[in-house]
This record gives C-alpha cells, structure tokens and sequence, in this order.
C-alpha cells in the first residue's frame, strides 16, 4: 500500500494507514501493521476498489499497484478486475515477497508481475497500464509531482489513476477507558499530527498540474467492529508505535495508561477489552488521462 510499505492500511489499506512514516520501525512491524490493516478493513477496501472500477476503462488488461506494500490492494484490485494483469510496484523485496505469498495462496500469481523499484531513483519498465492505483504512498515518495507525470506517461489514453490517501490515523479507543485522563486517543492524535505522520497535499492541483482531468473526489468514512481479537492486534500495533516514537511527546499519566492498555492480558489491557471500534476516514482523487 506504500512505496516502501505503506494503504494506509495502511493504510492502508488497507487500508494500509497509518503508521507510514518511515525510518522509525522495521520493515517487519510495517509489514505487520499491513496485514492486520487489510484483514481489519477488508470489505471498506472493496467499496474504494468498486468506486475505481465504476471509473476505470472497459476491460483493463494491466493494472499497476504503486506502492504495493504486502499487497492488500493488490490482491483487492485482482478480485475487482478478473482479466487484468497485475503489476505490483514496491522497493521493498521483504514486502513483495509476502506478497507473492498471498498470490499463491489465492491462485493469482499466474497473474501477477512483481517490481521492486524505487520510485526517488525512476520510473521502472511497467510497460502500458489502462489503471494505475496509489494508495498511501504518493506522499511517500520525494518528487510526487515528477511520479504523476511517469504515471501519465505510462497509462493509455482514458487510462485511470485512482489515488488514496488517509484523512486520519485510525481510533480504536472510547474517549473514557477507564483509566487515566479521559481523552487519551485524541492527545495521541496531536501528537502525531505534530510529529507530522502521514501528512499529506490535496492532490488535485498536482493530478492537473501533470495532465490529468479529475473524474471524481470522493471520501469513504468507517465506523466498523469486526473481531475484537484482530481490532485489539491491530490497536496494539498502532499503539506501540505510537507509544516507541511519540513517548516524549505524552505526559506521563497519559504513558501509564497506554501501558496499562497495551500490558498484555491485563485487566483493562486492549486484549480484555469488548469495546474496541475501528473509525476513521479515506479520500480518493479518480484522474483521466485524455
């Protein structure tokens, strides 16, 4: 879902989100934190893919995964387009070879190309594509604008770019959990938005800026509760993340309670907890090239 991830979950996704700022974690915790994304948000990813499938060319025969992460959109795009060949960009070789994993387990591989490729050094031979998808990794990348214009070069004419960003980092949590200062996601939250996280442009004036003509704007929201066992991997996931690399950014009575909460299988801990949801929002920016 990312350049180097990254949909996302994040975003994701996916997904994908998210918990894609780079250089502070190993490939493996991103790639976990990917994974639960996609088996947390699964049927959302579809409703994004649906919406780029109403929008896409009849019938496309390539379809491009930039910043395919460990392949959540991927593996979501190849449900959404049956003939389609995939092709699954990413510079990480660990994140594409979970990947292929879940190719193979899912009878696709036969279908995919994989590509590890940075995008900061060039644009790699993806040959023609009629539908390229970015989701949670333009922002990764550090000339987005000279990628659009790769991505415009590469796609046919009416060929479609769907680009996926997350509006906010995912909440799990009730404001009041019962222990420490009520309010501790959101004091979290400001503090990622301080550290800068998963920033990000509106990315219609660069989707124009490289010929593109915007086809639609839309915002997917979730308010979702699947199994507690995956949304409490999940948060506690997030959470450690958050709590490695923004901790001197929290008071300490807000450090005590993110302990208490991500304490394993201690009362009140996330795993004991029935009142986990998952919220949140995505915006796509569907572009045409002429």
């Amino acid at each position: 879902m990312t350049q180097h991830s990254h949909q996302h979950g994040h975003t994701h996704g996916h997904a994908h989100g998210h918990h894609h700022e780079h250089g502070h974690h190993d490939e493996s915790g991103l790639a976990d934190m990917l994974d639960l994304d996609a088996e947390v948000h699964g049927a959302r990813l579809g409703e994004v893919t649906d919406w780029v499938g109403q929008l896409a060319p009849d019938a496309p025969r390539a379809v491009a995964d930039i910043g395919a992460g460990t392949g959540t959109g991927t593996l979501e795009l190849a449900r959404r387009f049956p003939e389609a060949e995939l092709i699954a960009i990413d510079s990480s070789q660990a994140m594409l070879e979970r990947l292929l994993a879940s190719a193979r387990e899912g009878g696709l591989v036969d279908r995919l190309r994989v590509l590890q490729a940075d995008l900061d050094a060039g644009w790699p031979a993806v040959g023609e594509v009629d539908v390229a998808w970015a989701a949670l990794s333009l922002h990764h990348v550090a000339d987005p604008d000279r990628v659009l214009r790769d991505i415009y070069d590469a796609l046919n004419p009416g060929g479609l770019l769907a680009v996926i960003e997350m509006d906010a980092l995912p909440r799990f949590l009730p404001d009041d959990v019962g222990v420490g200062r009520p309010g501790l996601e959101s004091r979290c939250h400001e503090a990622i938005a301080r550290a800068n996280w998963n920033a990000h442009p509106n990315w219609r004036p660069h989707l124009e800026a490289a010929g593109f003509e915007i086809a639609e704007q839309r915002t997917f929201t979730f308010d979702v509760s699947p199994s507690q066992a995956s949304m409490a991997r999940y948060a506690q996931t997030f959470l450690t993340r958050v709590r490695a690399s923004l901790g001197d950014s929290l008071a300490a009575d807000d450090l005590d309670t993110l302990d208490q909460l991500l304490g394993g299988d201690r009362p009140g801990s996330l795993q004991r907890r029935s009142d986990l949801r998952l919220r949140g929002s995505r915006t796509g920016w569907a572009a045409r090239r002429p």
